[in-house]
């Protein structure tokens, strides 16, 4: 360091005054250049000590950022591909984390529905995919029709005299008996005063050869393809126009065009007997009559309303009973066929929460994987359908909320729920 000194003062000496009384500097000014670049290499020295300690705190991050991705990436799965013809719902591959299947109308869901991401960076189950279901398998087609299984949908080739997506309609005598005549006509012809002659057809009709007016099949044109139909249920050729009809149990909307479905139970359009509740359901109603569980095991029910058990008081020291559930209700849930999913169907809550936790659980019925529970919230239970549900069919299930306090059962309740899906879309 000393020699580096002697030459910044040997430097600096050049530009410093001269005493005006000798050669040579004085004492007090080569004492003032030597603080002055003491001071200057103290501040050169310091930059470079903080410019060496920002150089390590950024190599020190980087460092941290890489061991991070490194260890992110050692704890998670490789992404689970999309079965063709379905959905995967998760994205998240770290381990403990899961992803869920769903398949499109008209497949069925082979292997896991749900797959885990276990500690070895494997997943959990069996390999996904989504198998084309034979539509007509139930044979939907009615009065002798021929099923033709399509994609994701089956269509019914009737015979002659019947019509309908599943040849349940006869076809009605005054429009099959209607003439060839009917469907075609005389232009309407007027002289103009250049002595030509113009003719044209009435609204509905096209001119063809031979200058006849034919009539236009607008249900041929239009109703075959989904994008361009014009009736929402069947559709009817007219001398000149056309007109919609609707199946059974369903009424012609006022825009003549869709349908909309007729509450026989509001309407009184039903045959349920006394003592059985009617159930509107698109396209229809259903007669049921709920019924509380037999007694058994110190346990009996009381109906306290047309679709509601109440148990009955527990006898001294039965564990049987008081296990049981408190309360049972009955929902019936009507459903248009192949809806959109995952749909929420039904929710259960309780307006008195005296315990510390809720359980919810799905016990049983027949819903084959198409209905789940999930926690909306801390004090929600939600019944989901996974998957559309193509009808006409019935599902069934039997959900439990529990009651805790401290891990100690307070109290359960019973849910039977009844879906009735339809068998049309709408």
């Amino acid at each position: 360091m000393l020699p580096k000194v002697l030459v910044l003062v040997a430097l600096a000496i050049p530009h410093l005054p001269w005493s005006s009384a000798q050669d040579c500097l004085s004492k007090q000014q080569v004492a003032n250049t030597i603080k002055q670049m003491q001071k200057l290499l103290s501040s050169h020295e310091a930059a470079q000590l903080q410019n060496m300690r920002n150089l390590k705190k950024q190599l020190t991050l980087l460092q941290g950022n890489i061991q991070k991705q490194m260890v992110k990436q050692n704890e998670s799965c490789t992404l689970l591909p999309v079965p063709l013809n379905g959905r995967r719902l998760g994205k998240k591959t770290v381990v403990g984390h899961d992803v869920h299947f769903l398949c499109g109308p008209g497949f069925l869901l082979v292997g896991s529905e749900t797959r885990t991401c276990l500690n070895n960076r494997t997943w959990s189950g069996q390999q996904t995919f989504c198998k084309s279901i034979n539509d007509c398998a139930s044979n939907p087609c009615a009065n002798g029709g021929t099923c033709m299984d399509g994609t994701d949908r089956y269509s019914c080739l009737c015979p002659s005299g019947w019509s309908g997506t599943t040849c349940q309609a006869p076809v009605y005598s005054y429009w099959a008996t209607l003439s060839n005549s009917s469907f075609s006509r005389q232009p309407r012809c007027a002289d103009n005063l250049l002595g030509s002659r113009q003719c044209s057809c009435d609204r509905g009709f096209q001119m063809q050869a031979g200058g006849i007016c034919q009539d236009v099949d607008e249900c041929q044109l239009f109703q075959s393809s989904r994008s361009t139909r014009i009736c929402l249920h069947e559709c009817v050729n007219v001398p000149g126009s056309y007109r919609c009809t609707c199946p059974e149990g369903y009424q012609l909307h006022t825009d003549k065009s869709t349908c909309t479905d007729v509450d026989e139970c509001a309407e009184n359009q039903h045959n349920c007997s006394r003592g059985q509740m009617c159930i509107n359901v698109f396209g229809g109603f259903r007669c049921v009559r709920p019924e509380c569980p037999k007694a058994q095991l110190n346990t009996s029910y009381v109906k306290t309303s047309a679709a509601q058990c109440e148990r009955s008081p527990c006898p001294m020291g039965s564990k049987a009973c008081q296990r049981a559930a408190n309360s049972i209700s009955f929902h019936y849930l009507p459903l248009q066929s192949n809806r959109t999913a995952p749909r929420v169907l039904f929710k259960m809550s309780t307006s008195r929460f005296v315990g510390d936790s809720l359980r919810f659980a799905i016990l049983g019925g027949n819903s084959q994987g198409m209905l789940v529970v999930q926690r909306a919230d801390r004090q929600t239970g939600e019944l989901v359908l996974t998957r559309p549900a193509v009808g006409p069919t019935t599902l069934e299930a039997e959900l439990e909320m529990s009651e805790f306090a401290r891990k100690i059962l307070l109290g359960k309740h019973i849910f039977r729920v009844t879906v009735f899906v339809s068998q049309y879309e709408f």
